[in-house]
């Protein structure tokens, strides 16, 4: 993966009203994704978009670009990002977008390029968009221009695709749970789907007005949704982000189960009913209780860089199903071509009811290390990973841990920041060890 003039590691993103996140960069964006797909002989496209009040306005920005370059369009209108990339396979669209900054504020948004198999855009064809925005923008014929119409049950369609992820001897009745839908775009999709499966569901985080999305809620804050779950006495709590493509597990006692504890339930799960294919994938911040959990089933583990498009990127070179991160982007390929937080939940909830355990049963075998994170501010050009006195700090830590442990360095790919991550079997030693590291990189910035 490689990163270019515009695209990051998960499209374009940027504040509102920036460079990158403006109308006017937008309506370029669509018309040169246009021109690219039209070269190839593709003509139609679907828009999708979280609930962020800037929606709208670089909705009509993508629409108004594509139709210039003789592209249709397709408008979802708010909808979770991978039903972006179910749909766009379904439709047999030739490119789905998604309009999100996914657990971002409001104020930030982003856009990004699903292909035609569900899967994220390719880097060539991120170059190929990219080189086309160095062109002069230009319009087809009138009678060439693209249209542009609704789909009007995409949210039906997509409920009824991830009930389907659930056997159909299975029923939700009985579990109580509490969804947090972040006032994101799940909010009319994913509380129906738990019902309709049959659970009690109580609502949170369902009423987006533009501007409260990720606000104090969803898989970034959960708070408010481990209250709720005590209160309510529901048996867990599910935290979905502002595009549907995370999930973080509370439990019964409001004690928070990330995206690594996920991961391995799931894999677990697959291995116990022979349905596991290879290993699992993680990326350098999963923890390493992760990774001895299923050393001790016996399952292969690799480490991919941070980001699901290199999680998923690592699942489909190894030929494997299983991955994810710990900030809660779970991937089964078993079942769609992206992460998607309600799939995983379904899952983790058909496996309690097959199995009659809670969620807790479910992690047996599986002990998070304690895992202290760091971020050091850069104050100058100087790259302190390069300071032999760095070099040293972590030669120094990872001797003292003799194994039992880690020491991760890695520079923020969206702010000027070194992160610092030691993780080990006692918290006071490993937070110790972090902030003896953290000072060297500081003093050598």
């Amino acid at each position: 993966m490689t990163m270019g003039k515009y695209f990051g590691t998960d499209g374009i993103r940027g504040r509102v009203g920036s460079d990158l996140v403006s109308p006017e960069f937008v309506l370029k964006l669509g018309w040169a994704a246009g021109k690219v797909l039209a070269a190839e002989g593709n003509t139609k496209v679907l828009i999708g978009k979280d609930t962020r009040i800037s929606g709208y306005m670089l909705e009509s920005a993508l629409e108004a670009g594509l139709s210039a370059a003789g592209v249709d369009v397709e408008l979802l209108g708010p909808m979770p990002t991978p039903a972006i990339a179910y749909l766009t396979r379904t439709f047999r669209a030739s490119a789905g977008i998604v309009i999100s900054a996914s657990h971002n504020p409001y104020y930030d948004n982003g856009i990004k390029f699903f292909s035609d198999t569900g899967h994220k855009l390719s880097d060539e064809s991120e170059a190929q968009i990219e080189a086309m925005l160095e062109q002069p923008m230009d319009c087809v014929d009138s009678e060439a221009l693209g249209r542009a119409s609704r789909i009007q049950d995409a949210p039906g369609r997509y409920i009824e695709f991830c009930k389907s992820v659930c056997p159909g001897d299975i029923s939700l009745a009985g579990i109580k749970l509490v969804v947090d839908c972040a006032h994101g775009a799940t909010y009319h999709v994913a509380p129906s789907v738990f019902r309709e499966l049959g659970a009690t569901v109580y609502e949170v985080g369902t009423q987006p007005d533009g501007l409260n999305i990720n606000h104090e809620c969803g898989a970034t804050h959960l708070d408010l949704l481990a209250q709720t779950v005590q209160q309510k006495g529901a048996d867990l709590g599910l935290a979905l982000d502002g595009d549907g493509d995370r999930i973080i597990m509370v439990d019964g006692q409001g004690r928070v189960i990330d995206g690594d504890e996920i991961v391995y339930a799931l894999a677990r799960e697959a291995l116990l009913s022979g349905n596991l294919e290879g290993g699992v994938v993680g990326t350098l911040m999963s923890n390493m209780g992760l990774e001895l959990a299923l050393a001790d089933l016996g399952i292969p583990f690799v480490r991919a860089k941070v980001g699901d498009r290199h999680v998923m990127e690592a699942l489909r070179t190894n030929g494997w199903n299983i991955g994810g991160e710990g900030s809660g982007h779970v991937i089964n390929l078993r079942y769609h071509s992206t992460g998607d937080g309600i799939i995983a939940g379904v899952q983790i909830l058909a496996a309690m009811v097959r199995k009659e355990q809670g969620i807790r049963e479910l992690l047996q075998g599986m002990k998070k290390l304690p895992q202290v994170l760091i971020n050091v501010k850069l104050s100058g050009d100087e790259d302190p990973m390069l300071s032999q006195a760095v070099q040293s700090a972590v030669t120094e830590v990872e001797e003292a841990l003799a194994g039992q442990g880690r020491v991760l360095l890695r520079k923020s790919g969206t702010e000027p920041l070194i992160r610092v991550m030691v993780e080990g079997q006692n918290e006071k030693v490993v937070k110790a060890y972090a902030q003896q590291i953290a000072a060297e990189v500081s003093a050598a910035s």
